[in-house]
């Protein structure tokens, strides 16, 4: 039975952090970043595709994102769709390349991503406490049932604690090393 429980913590806990990284790749910190156009998607001959699938994006340099489109008629479309995502950015084109710049953050701007970097971590780490709570319920439901003694009730509590206490800390170190990120300059 704790086999059970425990794989589906460490499934439910695993899900949690992805989802953390996730919205963590849409935070725009001062350096270029493909990810920051994960969510943007271009009309392509009628239906929604991601800006990676209708160009070839690259870093030249640390504060510029290029794209190139593999259909040049499309540069309007991806412009257009970059604009329409509301990310900051304001791109540009030459008829064969779109350059996004990106600019410095402000310190303000800084601090100000920060406070929702640590509103994700929190949101993770809600989710990791809920799933702790919904493993303890089936456990104790267990215990009521008479299917486990109570000294196993309280070790395989015990061991979801330990389970949550390591996902906790890996959400604090994620979101550590992404505020440091984003503070340096």
């Amino acid at each position: 039975m704790m086999d059970e429980i425990k794989l589906a913590l460490n499934t439910q806990m695993t899900k949690s952090i992805d989802s953390l990284k996730y919205q963590l790749t849409k935070v725009r910190t001062g350096r270029a970043s493909a990810s920051v156009l994960d969510g943007v998607h271009v009309d392509y001959y009628g239906s929604p595709t991601p800006v990676a699938q209708v160009g070839q994006i690259s870093t030249p340099e640390a504060r510029l994102l290029q794209i190139q489109p593999f259909d040049k008629t499309m540069i309007a479309a991806i412009e257009k769709a970059i604009l329409g995502a509301n990310l900051g950015l304001t791109p540009s084109n030459d008829g064969n390349l779109i350059r996004i710049p990106f600019p410095a953050l402000t310190e303000e701007r800084r601090k100000e991503q920060v406070k929702e970097i640590k509103k994700s971590g929190e949101d993770a780490k809600i989710g990791i406490r809920n799933s702790r709570r919904d493993q303890n319920e089936v456990v104790k439901k267990a215990e009521k049932a008479k299917e486990i003694s109570e000294d196993e009730s309280k070790k395989f509590q015990a061991d979801i604690q330990t389970i949550t206490d390591k996902y906790v800390a890996e959400v604090d170190v994620i979101i550590e090393a992404k505020e440091k990120e984003l503070l340096s300059i």
